[in-house]
């Protein structure tokens, strides 16, 4: 009987975990990948918050090295120098009025948590706050750790080592990143203790960097140790943080991302392998019919669902031929796809436009982030893509919003890649990537009436709509019309934005 309790409440411990507790109504994370504090803060009030965003994963906090001989990489951001909240993002004290102005506009905040390493060795040895390390001794004074809190014989991961050898692929180097060691309780007790800062700011959860190259056992130590979130900033009583982990396991590997839906969230990354292809032709549409777990997806409660995130669309990381912002209409219908179906929960990535994939975000000459400009259609200038800031996004977030609680009912196809379906009576949604157009009466599920479609256009302060009517007749069917030629190949509807 006890060891029936023990297993039970480790069970609690788990589903614990995969709760973002978004503020009511809300159901949609975004990654504003390399953006400063400050522009978070101000994001979350003037457009995130108003457009029932449910939260932001941001880019790790703590003091990172600074590489000037590759001109400051993005990748920088993943070289830690100490758990001081200091980068090229901001300070503590902005980070701080950060998380405070986001949980007041309804947007939870989520860290990029890098605990499995420290910096790897180089020539520069600076950090953003002005901490240096010793390389050769595994000393980092800034924390401070030394040579006995790495793993030991050092040794750095091979590519077949992911095959074989998971004991190497979890105490090794990866990429030469000095290897923490989370089995030694002074390690356990600094990265705690880090955390435990963040969520006492108020921040809801974390992404978990390179997951994989940790012990499941030691990481459950970590998470058990971890507060609850602060309800001073509007979270219930006794709620976990919410925690994702990144394991890329596309199979044939020996580890598996099932060593971790035990305690917490995972990162899905064949999630956005599979619907980058059927949306660039690769798999007929009408075969999402299942999409989910029939698919060899993770359970629903256990996966972090995206297209692409900021490894994967530098061609790291894990997958093929990931469709990004670079290809935008096969993108937005993925998307789009994405935040329609109820699998998962879904994260938007947000990024800056770059050729090199090595790129790190604008910068000045002094090698400070560039703060995106706004213009007068919501998108953004100064070198940011903010994919977020796409109508075709942020109004299919507002469909999730309205459709939650809801699953995919009435679905029709034609055969081939004309595909269309219901969520409950709020929302539809029709996809066409055939070579011919879509103009088909088809079931919406929806009330009688004129609506918006929230792809082309929104409702007008007049009550109008600046794109496509479509008028639902009595017994919830309409004329669907998406034409090849079209910007977009999809059409989307819901309760509350019907037109007089």
């Amino acid at each position: 009987m006890m060891r029936f309790i023990v297993l039970l409440f480790g069970l609690g411990l788990a589903v614990a975990y995969k709760n973002p507790y978004y503020a009511s109504g809300r159901t949609t994370m975004v990654h504003l990948f390399e953006w400063k504090w400050d522009d978070i803060a101000a994001e979350c009030e003037n457009f995130l918050g108003p457009k029932g965003f449910g939260g932001i994963q941001i880019s790790p906090p703590n003091e990172n090295l600074v590489i000037w001989s590759a001109n400051r990489p993005w990748w920088e951001r993943y070289q830690p120098m100490s758990y001081r909240l200091i980068t090229r993002s901001g300070n503590e004290q902005q980070f701080e009025s950060m998380v405070r102005r986001c949980n007041n506009a309804g947007v939870r905040i989520y860290v990029d948590a890098i605990i499995n390493h420290m910096s790897g060795s180089w020539n520069e040895n600076v950090g953003t706050g002005g901490s240096t390390a010793n390389f050769g001794e595994w000393h980092y004074p800034g924390v401070p750790f030394g040579g006995n809190d790495f793993n030991w014989p050092h040794c750095v991961i091979q590519g077949n080592d992911y095959g074989c050898c998971p004991e190497r692929v979890r105490n090794c180097e990866l990429s030469g990143l000095k290897d923490l060691n989370q089995g030694t309780e002074y390690v356990r007790q600094m990265i705690a203790g880090f955390m435990n800062r963040l969520i006492d700011m108020g921040v809801a959860g974390f992404r978990i960097d390179a997951a994989k190259h940790m012990w499941p056992g030691d990481l459950r130590i970590i998470y058990d140790r971890l507060h609850n979130l602060n309800t001073a900033h509007g979270f219930p009583s006794g709620a976990r943080p919410y925690v994702y982990q990144e394991v890329i396991d596309l199979g044939g590997e020996a580890i598996s991302r099932d060593e971790y839906t035990a305690l917490a969230a995972v990162t899905e990354f064949k999630f956005g392998m599979e619907l980058s292809s059927a949306f660039q032709g690769g798999n007929q549409l009408r075969w999402l019919v299942n999409w989910g777990p029939q698919w060899g997806l993770l359970a629903h409660e256990d996966a972090l669902t995206f297209i692409d995130n900021h490894d994967n669309q530098r061609g790291h990381g894990a997958g093929g031929n990931i469709l990004t912002y670079k290809n935008a209409k096969p993108y937005k219908a993925a998307i789009a796809f994405m935040l329609a179906h109820p699998y998962g929960e879904p994260q938007l990535m947000s990024s800056f436009d770059f050729t090199n994939t090595e790129a790190g975000p604008p910068m000045d000459n002094s090698g400070n982030i560039i703060s995106p400009s706004i213009n007068s259609d919501n998108t953004c200038g100064n070198g940011w893509v903010c994919e977020h800031r796409w109508r075709q996004m942020y109004n299919m977030v507002g469909f999730r919003n309205i459709a939650a609680g809801t699953n995919v009912n009435d679905w029709w196809d034609n055969g081939s890649n004309q595909i269309a379906f219901c969520r409950g009576n709020r929302a539809f949604i029709a996809f066409n990537n055939d070579h011919w157009d879509l103009n088909q009466n088809i079931q919406t599920c929806l009330p009688p009436g004129d609506y918006c479609d929230v792809i082309s256009g929104s409702r007008t302060e007049e009550n109008g709509c600046s794109g496509k009517l479509v008028t639902v007749a009595s017994d919830g069917q309409a004329r669907i019309i998406v034409t090849t030629h079209e910007m977009d190949m999809m059409l989307a509807i819901h309760v509350g934005n019907e037109v007089s």
